[in-house]
């Protein structure tokens, strides 16, 4: 690094590749900005001779992001203890969908949540298995295989050796291998049609046979709103369910939108966004439904759904 300007420039342009990073780390886009900003406040806290010292700002930020996400997963275990029901992930936007739909403000400032890629390392099916992962093993898992980051950069953030991490990463392969089974996005989105099409009509028959007999909805209100605080098993049983939160909520209605960019289902009342629902599929029935309603977990569909007609 020559320069501290051009460090300086070099540093600020890692913040996309970071944010993506902690979110994956984290589920949390309200977290993964905060600790990418910590690791930020580091960096600019540094000598201006250390810094200049630096020859990858990028791989030195990166470092300090991981170590920041594995101190704040070693402690999320006591956090989750005292949220109220289950906890989920954070449910990322396609703002390209909203847009086209003539909803969001292109000018509006830039969402932390809008510079996170969309791909199937964020589905929430996948999300959900990362957190069955002890910190260690998502830590490495998600930076070698998601990032192909080496073991050796991985070793300095989680202060083991290269053939730990390389253990740790397989370890938390086969969780994976074992919980995910991707589908076509057309797929999908032809169940979730039928599944919005049923729930509009309260057609519980219809729901029941595209529900998955031992299919799992699990919902986050966080003790904000209300939710069923353990999840709800069986497919004949989430069908009533559905159709009775119908009943209970006049004037809802549902949107087909990405929800970390798979086909899934946002409801909205007056304009304002109360749930958004993703769906895993498999064999053309649902299997799972995560629904977030945690108001908290819903800001980066806030101003979407206010501006959508």
């Amino acid at each position: 690094m020559g320069t501290v300007g051009t460090g300086t420039d070099e540093s600020a342009g890692e913040r996309p590749q970071l944010i993506n990073v902690a979110y994956r780390l984290l589920g949390s886009v309200t977290e993964a900005e905060d600790a990418v900003q910590d690791a930020y406040a580091r960096w600019y806290g540094l000598p201006r001779s250390r810094r200049e010292e630096i020859l990858s700002p990028g791989a030195w930020l990166t470092t300090v992001t991981g170590r920041i996400c594995l101190d704040l997963l070693g402690s999320a275990r006591a956090r989750r203890e005292r949220y109220v029901g289950a906890w989920l992930p954070e449910p990322l936007p396609d703002r390209t969908e909203w847009d086209h739909a003539g909803g969001a403000d292109a000018t509006r400032p830039a969402d932390p949540a809008d510079q996170i890629v969309l791909d199937e390392s964020v589905a929430m099916a996948f999300l959900v298995v990362l957190e069955s992962m002890t910190p260690a093993e998502r830590v490495a898992f998600v930076l070698h295989d998601v990032f192909r980051y080496p073991f050796a950069e991985i070793a300095h953030v989680l202060g083991r050796t290269p053939a730990a991490c390389k253990q740790l990463a397989a370890s938390a392969r086969r969780r994976v291998s074992v919980a995910h089974a991707p589908v076509t996005a057309t797929g999908q989105a032809d169940v979730v049609r039928q599944v919005k099409e049923a729930w509009e009509t309260k057609d519980i028959a219809a729901l029941v046979g595209l529900l998955d007999p031992a299919a799992v909805m699990t919902a986050d209100g966080g003790g904000l709103v209300g939710a069923v605080l353990r999840p709800v098993e069986g497919g004949a049983r989430i069908a009533q369910y559905m159709v009775a939160i119908a009943d209970k909520a006049p004037g809802l209605e549902l949107l087909e939108r990405s929800v970390n960019g798979v086909p899934g289902l946002v409801a909205q009342r007056a304009g304002v966004v109360m749930t958004v629902a993703s769906f895993h599929v498999s064999d053309g029935r649902v299997t799972r439904i995560w629904a977030v309603r945690n108001p908290e977990k819903l800001r980066p569909w806030a101003r979407m759904g206010q501006a959508y007609p």
